[in-house]
């Protein structure tokens, strides 16, 4: 997929690609069709819509329970999952229109069914032409502008822990686990996060996949998007274990969702592109 990176400004929510218009500017008229980003996290959900920028909310009253509608970054419960998209989506001052193009980002590893209960939520909720994905630190690694060349990055969320390997924005080797910043707060120590970051960046270091591309990603140290990235404790750890630097990127906790929005516009002005 071409796209080319920007990088966002701020941490926190909520506004969408920093190459997109602000939100109160009409979409280009270059865009056939409605450019749509979602990120459905075991925490947040966020969604950005060209031309109105981006939005984000609680992923439900039950986050974090066996009840929840997104649990270790997989649909637990679909209808769960689309009350709370289109909640959300109706903060919109207008209606979204059908047939839009749809991104929507998943783990790495995903499985085919994960991606299908995925592919539901944003079918029930939009009614799109399309529905693509993309692995969430690919969406980050291109939304935070660190796309090009050798990339290690680490996705640290609620529940669940990804580690990838790219090359110029290309997943070559990934690893995920399900542990998040969310089993600290249930007392689970600093440490089991941080060994299990650095555990799986140690697998990647032995995969023949990863291994031409890590030792330039690894001079060029971790870079950390979601909540770990505003963990000063969990970061110092990391690093002293990698022994290698290790960064936030910016706007670690939309950094994907910026990524996800600028391949929906390339999508949207390309209907070649898959």
């Amino acid at each position: 997929m071409s796209m080319s990176a920007a990088v966002a400004s701020g941490r926190r929510p909520s506004n969408g690609p920093a190459a997109e218009p602000p939100a109160d500017t009409p979409a280009s008229a270059e865009t056939s069709r409605t450019a749509i980003a979602v990120v459905l996290g075991s925490s947040q959900t966020h969604v950005w819509v060209a031309g109105r920028g981006g939005l984000s909310c609680p992923s439900g009253d039950t986050a974090g329970t066996s009840r929840a509608p997104v649990r270790r970054g997989r649909v637990g419960d679909g209808s769960g999952c689309v009350d709370v998209l289109t909640r959300l989506v109706r903060r919109y001052r207008d209606p979204i229109p059908a047939g839009s193009v749809v991104v929507v980002c998943r783990p790495v590893l995903s499985t085919m069914a994960e991606q299908y209960a995925l592919r539901q939520v944003a079918a029930a909720v939009f009614a799109p032409s399309r529905v693509l994905f993309i692995d969430t630190v690919r969406a980050a690694a291109v939304g935070a502008g660190t796309a090009a060349g050798s990339l290690l990055i680490a996705d640290i969320g609620a529940e669940l822990c990804e580690v990838a390997a790219l090359q110029d924005g290309r997943v070559t080797a990934a690893r995920r686990m399900d542990i998040g910043t969310r089993d600290l707060k249930r007392g689970a120590p600093t440490e089991v996060l941080a060994h299990a970051t650095t555990r799986m960046v140690g697998e990647l270091r032995g995969d023949s996949a990863a291994k031409k591309l890590l030792p330039a990603a690894l001079t060029r140290g971790l870079m950390v998007v979601g909540d770990g990235a505003m963990a000063p404790s969990l970061m110092s750890q990391i690093a002293a274990s990698l022994r290698i630097p290790v960064r936030s990127a910016a706007a670690p906790w939309t950094a994907a969702l910026n990524g996800a929005g600028l391949a929906a516009m390339s999508a949207a002005r390309h209907p070649a592109i898959r």
